[in-house]
């Protein structure tokens, strides 16, 4: 009988969810009504994704969304929190689908932080609106508001992961693991 997940796998992903987690706590900037740039906790989300595919991904994404949950709960409706914590922060686990992408721990990343991006500014236009300034539309404020923060963390975390030694340290390790 063939297992779905390897001890091997399930090891690294603990591992990562672990630094991310730790990490989610390195906040470089946090944001007045929630969301923080944080020492690149996102990635240690979707690299799962590169190393062992979309699988391992999505499941190691949906637990860290749990744990974020756990960690500091914000409940307004029962759908804000499928959308913040369950969707959101699974989404991230996309990242798995381009393992085999000549480039795909880049564009993993960045399909990962966009779709948590995504739900996260529905999230915010459905149930936050009230807090758009006013003159502003509640999409584009939320738009700018989840994009301010994400993709800031996305631009250090690509800065960090081109470093050739950082990029070769990865390489290692998904040739290790697999």
């Amino acid at each position: 009988m063939k297992q779905s997940f390897s001890a091997k796998g399930l090891a690294a992903c603990g591992v990562c969810i672990a630094l991310a987690f730790v990490l989610s706590f390195v906040k470089l900037f946090s944001a007045p009504l929630g969301g923080s740039v944080t020492l690149c906790s996102m990635f240690f989300i979707c690299i799962i994704g590169y190393l062992f595919g979309w699988k391992y991904s999505l499941t190691a994404a949906l637990a860290y969304g749990l744990l974020q949950f756990v960690q500091k709960p914000e409940i307004y409706a029962p759908l804000q929190v499928i959308m913040d914590y369950v969707l959101a922060f699974t989404a991230l686990g996309l990242s798995g689908f381009f393992r085999k992408e000549k480039t795909g721990m880049f564009i993993g990343y960045i399909v990962g932080v966009t779709g948590r991006f995504i739900f996260s500014s529905l999230s915010g236009y459905i149930f936050f609106a009230d807090y758009a300034p006013e003159g502003w539309n509640p999409l584009v404020y939320s738009l700018c508001y989840n994009g301010s923060y994400m993709y800031i963390e996305a631009a250090i975390t690509l800065v960090i992961i081109v470093i050739p030694p950082v990029e070769h340290a990865i390489e290692r390790i998904k040739r290790t693991l697999n």
